[in-house]
């Protein structure tokens, strides 16, 4: 009886349409950020922070914008790797090649680049979808694996192909322990998370789901295709660049091509279909559960007194991987994320049964 709305009236559009309409949501919500921002950074050790929160954070926010593109749009891709890439190597470049190029304007530099990657590849979507177009977005994984390989002016002509970033340094602020890079992560994933949330939940998101559910009929009432399709791909592809970016120059420091390879796309689709096609919180949900499983099946056997190999281990991972997918295609193609709010629900009415 603790989660009901009784009593919680709404006198304007303004709290009607609130991002959080529930006082239980708002103050959850707020006790998340307070343990995120302020507990996790004074409790937590230096090795969860690299191992498990930062990727965790990076991941996420790359689920936010390869599920704008599949989960909310319909458009399949599966290049997402090829888009990361090109938002690390551009910020790289941006940074290596002008001087006093401040990171965050390096970043998102990254992002934009890989904007205009992805409306290029996005195009072919205006005449093909579904297994066609997931082809053509493979294309782009291709072709960028294969020019970051073979044109050394992306690596700044390094001879072994591998780069590696400076101090990182923000509004005057460097961030260089553990701690700093993991509160610098958050800043990004809050910011995007909120402004990706809000863009669903707007005009420009119905128009995405509009074309998802059906393209013809809503062609029909009025919705350009063209602007639709692009406007997904483009957002998509720009946070997308941006988790890159952080992902070579906060996670990694140093890099090389095979770091945003095929794997990483699928490890990101899988993510979404885990979490929760058309999902915000899917994201999170994913990326918790591709990042934790590893960790766990590493370390629960030897709690258990059991003895597997590593490679026994990274077989399990790839095994329970290929059947969560199937389960949740076939029992809950909504994901983690469905459960979730199935949970919610049943709390409002709790413990009545109706």
């Amino acid at each position: 009886m603790f989660y009901r709305e009784n009593g919680q009236f709404k006198s304007s559009y303004r709290a009607d349409l609130a991002l959080f309409p529930i006082a239980q949501d708002r103050w959850a919500m707020l006790a998340l950020a307070v343990i995120a921002f302020v507990v996790v950074p004074l409790t937590v050790s230096d090795y969860s922070f690299r191992a498990v929160l930062i990727p965790f954070l990076i991941l996420a926010l790359a689920a936010i914008g390869l599920n704008i593109l599949v989960g909310y749009c319909g458009q399949i891709s599966l290049g997402t790797g090829a888009f990361m890439a090109i938002g690390a190597y551009a910020a790289f470049n941006l940074q290596a090649r002008v001087e006093g190029m401040p990171l965050l304007i390096a970043i998102l530099g990254g992002g934009l680049a890989a904007t205009v990657l992805g409306v290029l590849f996005g195009i072919p979507s205006l005449r093909i979808r579904g297994l066609y177009l997931a082809v053509a977005t493979l294309a782009a994984q291709f072709f960028i694996d294969w020019f970051t390989n073979r044109v050394k002016w992306v690596t700044n002509d390094s001879s072994s192909g591998s780069v590696s970033v400076r101090t990182l340094q923000m509004l005057g602020f460097e961030f260089n322990t553990p701690v700093q890079k993991y509160l610098l992560c958050l800043g990004f994933v809050v910011v995007f998370g909120l402004l990706a949330k809000n863009l669903v939940r707007g005009a420009i998101g119905r128009e995405w789901m509009a074309m998802r559910d059906m393209d013809v009929a809503a062609a029909v009432i009025g919705i350009r295709p063209v602007y639709a399709k692009l406007t997904a791909f483009a957002v998509s592809s720009f946070i997308v660049g941006v988790a890159g970016a952080l992902w070579g120059f906060v996670h990694l420091g140093a890099w090389e091509p095979a770091a945003f390879g095929i794997d990483k796309s699928f490890q990101l689709l899988f993510m979404i279909i885990i979490g929760g096609l058309g999902s915000i919180a899917g994201a999170f949900f994913g990326a918790a559960f591709i990042v934790i499983l590893p960790l766990l099946l590493n370390y629960v056997p030897h709690w258990l007194g059991l003895s597997i190999s590593t490679a026994t281990a990274s077989h399990l991972e790839h095994m329970i991987f290929g059947a969560l997918i199937v389960f949740f295609l076939i029992v809950e193609p909504h994901g983690l994320a469905r459960l979730w709010s199935t949970a919610r629900q049943k709390l409002r009415l709790w413990p009545f049964p109706h």
